[in-house]
C-alpha cells in the first residue's frame, strides 16, 4: 500500500522500528552508491532502485533520501547499510549540510518487521545486530562530521524514524505527523538512540513515559516537548526544509561542527570542565579562515562568505 493509514500508525511497533508497510522486493533495496567527486552540478547515487538516495551538490548540500516509500520508509538491512553508506559519503565529500527526507506519507514507520519475521532464534538475532550495527554507525557517522543536520517529517513516525528525526540538528515537522515509540507494544527495547535521545529532548521522566504506554505524540506535543524545532504546515515542508538546508549549506560548517560537538559533550561534562573546553573551541574557532572571514564582514558591514572556505573531510 502507499504510504501508511492512521490505523497503521496506531500499530506502529518496532525494532528499529515498526514496519507498517509492505515489505519491498529485492528491486525495492539495495545500498546507497559511493559517491564520485563532487564535479559538475551534483552527484546522484547511481542506483535508481536504491533504498536510500543520495545527491551530493557541487555547492556542499547532501540530500539523503529514504525511498521505500510503499512501506513506509521501513528500515529493512539494505536500507539501514545505505544510510551508512550515505553517512561515510557526507563524510569522504566533507558536505556542508545534510538534508534528511523520506518519500510517501510517512517519514519512517522504524524497522521492517515482516524481513524480521522470517527469522526466528539466532538468526534472527544475528540479523538484528547487522541491521542495528550499519544504523548505529551511520548516526554515528552523521553525529562526528561537522555539517548539521536538516530533518522534514512527515506522517508517522515512529521506533527507528524517532532516533532518525531526533538525530538531526534541525527537525521540522508537518502538521501533519505523529510519534509513538511503539518498541515495548511487541516486547522490543529502543534502538537507533532514541533512548539516549528522549531523555535529553523531552526530559527522563517524560520519555520513560513515552517509551512505557507507546502513545501517539501529535506535532503541536511534540513541538511543545522539545521533540522536534518546528511545526509547518505540510504543503510548505519541502519548501521550507530546503530553505533551512541551503541557509546552513552558507554557513560556517567548522564552526557548526564545534558548536554541535560542545552541546553535545555538555550533557555528560562537568561545568569546569565544559568550561575549558569552550575556551578551546572559541580560540581554535576565532584563529581559522571561518572566524577571520566572519570578522572582516562584519568590520566591512557586509555579510560573510564562507563557502569559499573549504570544509574539511
Amino acid at each position: 500500500m502507499a504510504g501508511v493509514s492512521r490505523r497503521a500508525a496506531d500499530r506502529a511497533v518496532p525494532g528499529n522500528g515498526p514496519d507498517v508497510g509492505e515489505c519491498g522486493t529485492a528491486a525495492d533495496v539495495g545500498p546507497v552508491a559511493a559517491p564520485r567527486p563532487t564535479t559538475g552540478l551534483s552527484h546522484r547515487a547511481a542506483d535508481p532502485a536504491a533504498s536510500v538516495g543520495l545527491e551530493i551538490q557541487n555547492d556542499g548540500l547532501a540530500r539523503v533520501t529514504l525511498r521505500r516509500g510503499q512501506a513506509g520508509n521501513a528500515i529493512d538491512l539494505e536500507t539501514a547499510r545505505g544510510l551508512l553508506g550515505a553517512a561515510r559519503a557526507c563524510e569522504r565529500a566533507a558536505v556542508r549540510a545534510v538534508l534528511l527526507t523520506g518519500e510517501g506519507k510517512s517519514f519512517c514507520v522504524g524497522g521492517d518487521l515482516r524481513e524480521f519475521s522470517r527469522l526466528s532464534g539466532q538468526a534472527l538475532e544475528k540479523h538484528l545486530v547487522a541491521v542495528t550495527d550499519a544504523l548505529h554507525d551511520a548516526l554515528r557517522t552523521f553525529a562526528s562530521i561537522d555539517a548539521p543536520m536538516v530533518a522534514a517529517v512527515q506522517g508517522a513516525v515512529a521506533g527507528a524514524g524517532i532516533g532518525l528525526a531526533a538525530a538531526a540538528d534541525v527537525t521540522l515537522a508537518a502538521d501533519d505527523v505523529t510519534f509513538t515509540a511503539a518498541y515495548t507494544g511487541i516486547g522490543y527495547s529502543p534502538d537507533a538512540g532514541v533512548s539516549w535521545q528522549l531523555p535529553r529532548l523531552v526530559g527522563p521522566k517524560r520519555a520513560v513515559e513515552l517509551l512505557l504506554t507507546n502513545r501517539r505524540v501529535a506535532a503541536a506535543e511534540a513541538a511543545t516537548l522539545g521533540l522536534v524545532s518546528r511545526v509547518v504546515l505540510s504543503g510548505e515542508l519541502a519548501a521550507e526544509a530546503e530553505r533551512t538546508a541551503e541557509a546552513l549549506r552558507r554557513g560556517p560548517t567548522s564552526a557548526f561542527g564545534a558548536t554541535r560537538r560542545l552541546v553535545a559533550s555538555g550533557q555528560t561534562t562537568d561545568l569546569a570542565r565544559h568550561l575549558d573546553d569552550e575556551a578551546s573551541a572559541l580560540a581554535a574557532a576565532a584563529a581559522s579562515d571561518e572566524g577571520r572571514e566572519g570578522v572582516a564582514a562584519f568590520l566591512d558591514k557586509r555579510a560573510p562568505e564562507f563557502t569559499r572556505i573549504p570544509s574539511r573531510p
